[in-house]
């Protein structure tokens, strides 16, 4: 095993995973149905000067369904692995790769749900926390974007020297676990993240837990109104990392709530958004993923 599949592991390692194939084997279109409401001010992203479409990356399993957009050219290209919120590589994911992929990245997005359920297909948040989030192995989708970081590298113009990785939400969270893991990884963002929450067998650790063992930079874009995220916990798991000598920023918007950035949600807050968006790219290119 490489290094960068032992690292940070400790805590993390399941029994071996059952290897159940894919629910959903190809993206869903459109945007998420779990949500009641979609604004007007939803960005697209048009692919001028772009390649972008879905792909299939090799896992254990079978092919893994997952969106790529990278720049036209030889390459190679940074790569940015982006994690989806709880509601799957819908449009919104999609735009993100595209917006990265305009500013000179390959962006992946794997569709790290895609044994446990039909993420296009339901409409119920809970059932996709009760159903689907709760029940995936965090060995399992480590080892996922691991493969999507391969996979980019090999057939997707991306540089495995420049690897960086970006989360929303619940991969916000997973942003922080996965910097723990990966000791090449060159910088790392993470939007509105968890930092706590329940423990079990499969998920043992908490993104606060895993704090002062990240191996990369981490910039963490908060919300000052987000009644799930208190500012508080963020802030103990910042000077967590900070104790043990690592890096961490941490920018709060104050009245923002949690998901600021989705544009397609009534959550969106174009200003903390757009400023979010300029702090990452230019935090992915300080510390060599541009």
């Amino acid at each position: 095993m490489a290094d960068h599949d032992r690292a940070g592991l400790d805590g993390l390692i399941t029994p071996p995973l059952s290897r159940r194939g894919f629910v959903m084997t190809s993206l869903m279109s459109g945007l998420t149905l779990a949500t009641t409401r979609v604004e007007a001010q939803v960005i697209h992203t048009d692919p001028t000067g772009i390649e972008a479409g879905e792909v299939k990356i090799p896992a254990a399993d079978g092919p893994m369904p997952a969106y790529r957009a990278v720049p036209e050219g030889t390459g190679p290209f940074p790569i940015v692995l982006v994690i989806e919120e709880i509601f799957g590589v819908h449009d919104y994911i999609k735009d993100i790769c595209r917006r990265l992929a305009k500013a000179g990245y390959c962006a992946v997005a794997p569709e790290l749900y895609a044994r446990l359920g039909d993420l296009s297909t339901m409409s119920d948040p809970k059932q996709i926390i009760r159903d689907v989030i709760a029940k995936t192995p965090d060995a399992q989708w480590i080892g996922d974007l691991d493969a999507a970081a391969a996979w980019a590298a090999s057939a997707a113009k991306g540089d495995p020297n420049r690897l960086g990785v970006m989360g929303w939400c619940r991969g916000g969270r997973d942003v922080w676990l996965y910097a723990a893991h990966r000791r090449d990884l060159k910088a790392a963002v993470a939007w509105y993240g968890p930092v706590g929450g329940e423990r079990t067998d499969i998920q043992p650790r908490t993104a606060g837990d895993v704090a002062a063992e990240i191996h990369a930079p981490l910039l963490g874009l908060y919300g000052g109104a987000d009644t799930g995220i208190p500012v508080k916990a963020v802030e103990e798991a910042r000077d967590r990392a900070l104790a043990a000598g690592k890096s961490v920023e941490i920018v709060v918007y104050p009245d923002a709530p949690h998901g600021f950035h989705a544009d397609y949600r009534p959550s969106y807050r174009r200003e903390a958004a757009e400023d979010g968006w300029t702090r990452a790219l230019a935090f992915l290119k300080s510390h060599g993923v541009g």
